[in-house]
């Protein structure tokens, strides 16, 4: 289906790659960004990820068909209170946030003060590089992308907002707010905790100065997404608390288990704890797709 216009509230790496395959694909007659800082109009421009960007937000979702939330999860509720006097009847909203059962439950009540409807979603991408400069049409390609349903969503909306995901290159997959923050703490939330702890550790100034030049790729690969927005990051782990904490007991539970196989040389069984990571990892690749690079 054909918007007439999509306005993308957030312009970044996740806004702008947005805003790249809904012209690539012509979604919309219109493509419109908001941002915070004036000097990051140029960037949206120069990067060609919306027709036009602008730093006044209601001027941005004025007679907007569809808004797409790409901010800290901390911002989208002002942002959308702000935005209410702006909205037209009817306008569906949705985002990209990683944290989804308090979004829907706050975001879905403001839209419909305005007569519109809020559907979370959330697509499987991104990379730990932030800003419209890395922006790629091709970034939803091939990715999962979940968009929950409660009892409260307008149906007509929903599938709006799911054939929208399908349109970039999305695999759909519909799941309760709820089911998806539990999933992803465990996918999403917990690799980035123990990819932070990690870099914090192994590079803490305390270690040798030798420490740093023997960090190669393994470390280079493992720790990559430790890389990514301290504030995005900051505004996910504390969303979505209890899951992730549920995680990480769980992953320190399994680590204290290898740590006392290690610690009675048992070779056999650190050789089981190898081999069915291996098999487990393997499986899963040989059954996802990843996008490709352009």
């Amino acid at each position: 289906m054909r918007w007439n216009k999509i306005t993308i509230i957030g312009v970044g790496l996740l806004g702008g790659s947005l805003g790249l395959a809904v012209k690539r694909h012509k979604l919309a007659r219109e493509v419109a960004g908001f941002v915070r800082r004036a000097a990051s109009l140029k960037d949206c421009e120069k990067a060609g990820a919306v027709d036009y960007a602008t730093t006044d937000l209601l001027a941005a979702v004025s007679n907007a068909d569809l808004i797409v939330l790409c901010t800290p999860l901390a911002r989208m509720r002002p942002l959308v209170k702000l935005m209410l006097p702006a909205l037209k009847r009817g306008v569906i909203v949705t985002d990209v946030g990683s944290v989804k059962a308090s979004v829907v439950r706050e975001l879905e009540t403001l839209a419909s003060k305005a007569g519109g409807h809020f559907v979370g979603s959330h697509p499987m991408a991104g990379a730990e590089k932030t800003g419209v400069a890395w922006a790629r049409a091709n970034l939803y390609e091939g990715a999962a992308c979940v968009v929950t349903a409660t009892r409260r969503t307008n149906e007509a909306a929903l599938w709006k907002v799911e054939a929208f995901w399908k349109s970039v290159g999305g695999r759909v997959l519909r799941l309760t707010p709820e089911k998806h923050d539990a999933l992803v703490s465990r996918s999403s939330h917990l690799p980035h905790v123990v990819a932070a702890t990690l870099a914090s550790c192994v590079l803490d100034p305390s270690q040798p100065k030798q420490q740093a030049a023997l960090c190669a790729n393994g470390f280079r690969d493992t720790t990559r997404i430790a890389s990514g927005s301290p504030e995005m990051w900051r505004d996910i782990a504390a969303a979505n608390r209890r899951n992730l904490g549920k995680a990480l007991s769980a992953f320190i539970t399994d680590l204290k288990k290898f740590q006392r196989t290690l610690g009675k040389s048992d070779a056999k069984a650190v050789a089981k704890f190898f081999e069915t990571a291996k098999l487990r990892r393997d499986r899963w690749c040989s059954r996802t797709a990843s996008p490709s690079p352009e």
